[in-house]
């Protein structure tokens, strides 16, 4: 199998990391060769996170170059607008719908661009949208977001429901797994 590439990328805090390390998890279960590479940058202010996971027969690098990913999991849509330069043609770009405002934002000095998505798929870009701060929520943390966009993740492969639960009990604190899997299934299903 010629290697798949996944960029995950969101704002430092929103669990971008944890969604990696499940990904990878999984990938590795199903006997995959599987590289995951983290770039935090300025994650603990609120600034991009971007991950990137690489899997299949044989991977050689970490790195998703720019046109090379077949899917982009974005926790916020700028993020996904910032990234999206790096999905291949054909590709889907996964976005929570949730906005995030940036320092300018925050401090006067720009807008929040409007209708970043829809100018996306204007463009003939793939992109499928979720609320997933209001799943979370329903699942029972606003926290869970990272899951639920691993839950619609999941919809794009062929492994079972079942074996992305286990990756989510090897992965989370014992505490919070039946949230993270509540968090998982309204992701798939919605």
């Amino acid at each position: 199998m010629a290697s798949k590439n996944i960029m995950i990328v969101g704002v430092g805090g929103q669990g971008s990391l944890l969604a990696s390390k499940l990904l990878g998890r999984l990938l590795v279960d199903e006997g995959f060769d599987v590289k995951v590479s983290e770039v935090h940058g300025m994650s603990q202010r609120g600034g991009s996170v971007v991950t990137y996971v690489k899997f299949g027969d044989k991977v050689y690098s970490p790195i998703v170059e720019e046109g090379e990913a077949d899917f982009i999991v974005s926790f916020e849509k700028i993020e996904a607008a910032r990234y999206i330069r790096d999905l291949k043609k054909g590709g889907t770009v996964i976005v929570n719908t949730q906005q995030i405002d940036p320092m300018p934002v925050i401090i006067g000095n720009a807008e929040y661009p409007a209708n970043i998505l829809d100018e996306m798929k204007e463009k003939g870009v793939h992109v499928d949208d979720i609320d997933a701060l209001a799943l979370a929520s329903q699942a029972g943390s606003a926290k869970a977001c990272n899951i639920v966009l691993m839950g619609r993740l999941a919809k794009y492969f062929d492994i079972p429901r079942e074996k992305w639960e286990a990756a989510i009990e090897k992965c989370v604190k014992p505490a919070f797994i039946e949230i993270n899997k509540k968090a998982f299934e309204l992701g798939y299903n919605n």
